[in-house]
């Protein structure tokens, strides 16, 4: 565990959004000049808002507390009431913010299942985009999700994916909450660096919101980039949203900091979530992928099934945290290190040989 951790006794694996800013980070946010936000002159939020638009290729970016609140600002602001907007069925942005485009903007979600890859499948994409008939809402919008329970989407697919909502009209969003973990996930698999892979795949869509509460290890906080005129338009809702901050630019230092220095070391992550599923290879009662980034979900089966209630304490009595009953999910984050995943395999294994 790092000097950051809450406590050098706990192996934190609920998710990546537990880190605790690193010394750096904490200096970089006391060090930040402050402005109002509101009024658009936080000299820090500002350097953020360019910094991320820049390296992603957009016009414009919106810093904003939460990721729910930049894919709620990002719908609303392609689509009007009486709109829809297709998604995958397991999509953060249908599936687990509250339902916010559609209670709030009036906004229906047409969510589409997902192939084993995680991809949607584009024949479905289709044939969801509905005729321009006064019986149906109005197909406006394209919403896919890179990583999608730690999957990488395969590139082509995204460029296929993407070019079929152009030729038909259709805007296209990104939630790239873990964007930067694609992109170092595909950077190993092209041969070049994560920079590049995170332009390539933002390149394809009208819009992106990246979080740099997860992976990243900020504290706070999410961007949505896009063309002026959309980000113009999302900053309106934003403020409806009640998302306006005022001396936000000690967030956003943390941000830009995480930006600076922790992109490059999410392949560390990546590296050990492979090391806890070789760890857990072989062991009966359990089921998994091979992790493609920094999270592995675990099925319990057969006769563990059964006792898959008793884990997740089991667990915690042994300084080890997860989430999850017969479907367990290890994230792995700079406040975790080697010695603490082989800490979690002992600790899962000693459950199993109980």
């Amino acid at each position: 565990m790092t000097a950051s951790s809450s406590s050098p006794t706990v192996v934190d694996l609920r998710s990546d959004t537990v880190t605790r800013p690193t010394a750096a980070m904490r200096a970089a946010m006391l060090a930040a000049p402050l402005g109002d936000d509101v009024f658009a002159d936080d000299p820090s939020v500002n350097a953020l808002q360019e910094k991320i638009a820049g390296m992603l290729g957009f016009e414009a970016a919106l810093f904003v507390p939460t990721g729910t609140q930049s894919n709620f600002c990002a719908i609303l602001s392609h689509c009007q009431r009486g709109d829809e907007y297709i998604v995958g069925q397991m999509a953060h942005c249908y599936r687990w913010e509250g339902g916010g485009a559609a209670v709030f903007g009036s906004v229906q979600p047409q969510p589409l299942d997902h192939q084993p890859d995680g991809t949607l499948a584009l024949e479905a994409i289709e044939a969801a985009i509905k005729p321009d008939d006064a019986h149906f809402a109005r197909t406006r919008l394209l919403a896919l999700e890179n990583t999608l329970g730690g999957k990488l989407l395969p590139f082509d697919y995204v460029e296929q994916a993407t070019q079929l909502a152009r030729r038909r009209g259709l805007a296209r969003h990104l939630d790239g909450a873990r964007l930067f973990n694609a992109a170092v996930a595909q950077a190993a698999q092209r041969g070049t660096d994560a920079r590049t892979e995170a332009r390539r795949i933002a390149g394809c869509f009208d819009s992106v919101s990246v979080c740099f509460s997860k992976g990243l290890g900020a504290p706070v906080g999410s961007a949505l980039c896009g063309s002026r005129e959309f980000i113009a338009r999302a900053h309106r809702i934003r403020k409806m949203a009640g998302g306006g901050m005022r001396q936000s630019g000690m967030l956003a230092a943390a941000a830009s900091h995480a930006l600076d220095h922790h992109i490059e070391r999410l392949a560390q992550d990546h590296l050990l979530a492979r090391r806890l599923a070789d760890g857990l290879a072989g062991l009966p009662g359990l089921q998994f992928e091979a992790p493609q980034t920094n999270l592995l979900f675990v099925e319990l089966t057969g006769e563990a099934r059964s006792r898959s209630a008793e884990l997740v304490p089991h667990l915690k009595q042994q300084g080890v945290l997860a989430t999850g009953l017969y479907r367990l999910r290890f994230a792995t984050h700079l406040d975790v290190d080697a010695a603490g995943i082989d800490r979690a395999i002992g600790a899962i294994r000693s459950f199993f040989h109980a």
